[in-house]
């Protein structure tokens, strides 16, 4: 009968001592304990002494200041911020409520893990696993790997040094966009193999809408932008290829066919007349629509002109009346002429604005010259 389970993949603390239980939690069964699978618990000392102290002597070799020497790589990793000293990951299938350890499923999925663990190593040669352990004494079965990350021919430092981005990379996962990293890439693919081993016992993999499928979306639109690019590469290289050689249209040689009106020309001659007759036909789609777009340009602009032309004749009216008031001044009340005057300013500042927005403002220099002429023969 198949049945459905999520995968997870956790970023563990990297607590040894809990993992070998020579420290016991409150959660764990300890009657339980016996059941749990050991696969290795090395000293992480030991481990960095056997990747890396070949790696280190050659380093040092090199050095010319004594400051610049490493004694103890362990150490500078331990207490330095670039990397750590090493990672874990934990793997589960499926839940306490549907996986649990006491349970039949739960068995089950301790054998898929275990399958899975056996591969791991082999599946990931730039991760020293130096801690893995299946653990039944819990809610639910899971499997912790501890390893330490490893890049070799580094030309920065150590020839061998710790690195987890490059380890991966050096494994064949390289990082994408944001988000699609050389981690994700990397924790997909265990994910996948880990789907392998489930399929192999009757369990299909439940993908609940997580990251997986977003980095699958990711993907494939980075496919799709990859292909466009190239289709956009191939048009260009092709209209390169097309571009019409005009030197090479004057020297071709045309020959009169004896007893006929026709002429003959060379098979590449008549080839470069060809693409320069569909160069041409494109080029005159290209101005037809370019005329199009400047005859609907040139029909707008005339009806701005015939706008702003009747905005100019309203300003010159207003501003007719408002010589008019001023001439009158003595004979309105204070009161309501300085209401009036204000809303006629209002007025002229706004149909103004409107004219030096079309870039019409010399028309208010002649408007000026005018209103001063009218006043000087008043």
């Amino acid at each position: 009968m198949l049945i459905k389970r999520t995968i997870s993949v956790m970023l563990g603390k990297g607590s040894v001592s809990h993992n070998s239980r020579k420290f016991k939690a409150e959660n764990i069964d300890g009657e339980r304990t016996s059941q749990n699978i050991t696969y290795c618990n090395q000293p992480i000392k030991e481990v960095y002494h056997k990747l890396f102290d070949d790696a280190l002597e050659r380093y040092n070799i090199k050095q010319k200041r004594s400051d610049r020497r490493i004694d103890n790589y362990y150490e500078k990793i331990r207490t330095g911020r670039q990397e750590k000293l090493f990672h874990e990951v934990i793997l589960q299938i499926g839940n306490k409520d549907n996986m649990a350890a006491i349970s039949d499923d739960g068995q089950l999925a301790t054998k898929v893990l275990d399958e899975y663990m056996r591969d791991f190593q082999q599946r990931n040669p730039n991760l020293h696993v130096f801690s893995a352990h299946i653990h039944m004494d819990e809610a639910t079965p899971h499997l912790h790997i501890d390893f330490v990350p490893f890049a070799t021919g580094s030309k920065r430092g150590l020839d061998t040094r710790v690195s987890l981005k490059q380890a991966l990379a050096e494994q064949g996962f390289a990082g994408g966009a944001r988000g699609d990293t050389e981690w994700s890439q990397w924790v997909h693919s265990e994910k996948e193999q880990l789907s392998q081993a489930m399929a192999r016992h009757d369990i299909e993999w439940e993908q609940l809408g997580t990251h997986d499928e977003h980095l699958s979306v990711m993907n494939y639109k980075k496919e799709q932008r990859a292909a466009e690019v190239k289709a956009l590469n191939k048009s260009i290289a092709k209209l390169q290829k097309q571009e019409l050689d005009v030197q090479a249209l004057e020297q071709i040689d045309v020959k009169n066919v004896p007893l006929s009106s026709k002429v003959m020309l060379e098979k590449e001659d008549y080839k470069t007349l060809v693409t320069a007759a569909q160069k041409y036909v494109v080029q005159v789609k290209r101005e037809s629509k370019l005329e199009k777009a400047l005859a609907a340009a040139e029909k707008t602009i005339a009806g701005l002109k015939q706008k702003i032309s009747e905005l100019t004749k309203t300003v010159a009216s207003l501003t007719k009346q408002l010589d008019e008031y001023r001439s009158i001044r003595g004979q309105l009340d204070r009161g309501e002429l300085q209401s009036e005057n204000m809303e006629l300013r209002k007025q002229n500042n706004l149909f103004k604005s409107i004219i030096e927005q079309h870039g019409l403002g010399h028309l208010m220099g002649r408007n000026k010259k005018t209103t001063h002429k009218n006043q000087d023969v008043r």
